[in-house]
């Protein structure tokens, strides 16, 4: 596993250097809209504590790290109208490394609904 990068526009935002559009914010996480949507429901959810990705968390992050994060990820999912108790679904996604075409070295996942989202992975 690479040493993490504190300089990673991620930490940034967490640090309080970049700002963003706050969705929710708990002990441990912070979710916020993309600056770029892909779908007319898309946030991102992060960590605050200096993880890699989605296996460096896993196996690394605090139960109550690994908690929060999910507990904020399903409020907001709700909140957005996208949860399965009210809206359509979502994908989740997170990218891992340079095969998962990861571009921030910061865990993170992003939520994306409100449409359809099509095939997750086109063959090939």
């Amino acid at each position: 596993m690479p040493a993490y990068d504190d300089s990673n526009i991620f930490a940034r935002i967490l640090r309080g250097e970049i700002p963003n559009d706050t969705v929710l914010e708990t002990e441990h996480t912070l979710v916020f809209r993309d600056i770029r949507p892909q779908a007319p429901v898309h946030v991102l959810a992060i960590p605050k504590g200096a993880y890699i990705s989605y296996d460096d968390f896993a196996a690394n992050a605090s139960d109550a790290e690994i908690v929060d994060f999910h507990r904020a990820l399903a409020r907001v999912a709700r909140e957005l109208g996208v949860a399965l108790d009210g809206g359509l679904g979502f994908r989740a996604i997170t990218n891992a490394g340079e095969h998962g075409v990861q571009e921030v070295p910061h865990f993170h996942m992003h939520i994306l609904g409100g449409r359809p989202m099509g095939r997750m992975v086109q063959p090939g």
